[in-house]
């Protein structure tokens, strides 16, 4: 029976080894699994690595030949979370509740992503934050990109359409109904989007650079 913590902590070991032994007799590879959670309804196919330090919880549906790296939380408690074949997910990434990311996409160092579908071959590579989200095929997302999906009373969603260019550190601001980038547009680096992009479109949302020549000269004598 299980009396004390530690007699729990005991049983959790134990469900976690046998889930583990299970999937690596079923051809996936677990680099380390001492440092490894999986959830005991995780369902991961053949091929596919598990890198030290990975934690994945509730529902998750993992496919073929993907590589989850290191340090990745994967976590499903609310809603299904499905990674299809040939994605590749961290290390240090978070990916949660409602997430699909589809063949050959990839959610790479320090991204965050909640409720939003990442197109097929699309890449969100670093430091961002994908929430409410629909991406399309073929789409890039600078470093640094932020969906703002919440307006203090409610979530709105961002609609990123196939073969889309986000320039790093670009906001984008979902409005009520959602904003829209359309086919084939890309953002400036550095752009607060707040209105839609319509296809094939560059849209620009910053302010001007000024350089004040001997401005800093004057001031210190």
């Amino acid at each position: 029976g299980i009396n004390t913590r530690k007699d729990l902590s005991n049983v959790f070991k134990i469900i976690n080894q046998r889930k583990i032994d299970e999937l690596m007799e079923n051809g996936v590879t677990i680099f380390d699994p001492d440092s490894t959670y999986l959830s005991p309804i995780v369902n991961i196919k053949k091929d596919t690595e598990i890198f030290p330090g990975v934690y994945i919880e509730g529902e998750v549906y993992i496919g073929e030949n993907c590589k989850i790296g290191p340090f990745v939380k994967i976590s499903a408690l609310d809603e299904v979370i499905i990674v299809e074949d040939n994605v590749k997910i961290g290390p240090f990434a978070s990916i949660r509740d409602g997430t699909k990311l589809k063949k050959g996409s990839k959610a790479k160092t320090f991204v965050e992503i909640k409720k939003s579908t990442i197109g097929e071959n699309s890449a969100v590579p670093h430091l961002s934050y994908i929430g409410d989200a629909t991406i399309g095929k073929n789409v890039n997302i600078g470093a640094g990109t932020i969906t703002c999906n919440y307006d203090g009373k409610k979530k709105n969603p961002t609609i990123i359409e196939d073969d889309v260019f986000i320039g790093s550190d670009s906001v984008l601001v979902a409005k009520e109904g959602g904003l829209f980038i359309c086919k084939g547009s890309y953002t400036g680096a550095g752009s607060v989007i707040t209105e839609d992009v319509p296809p094939y479109t560059l849209a620009l949302g910053r302010a001007r650079q000024i350089n004040k020549e001997g401005r800093l000269k004057k001031e210190n004598g």
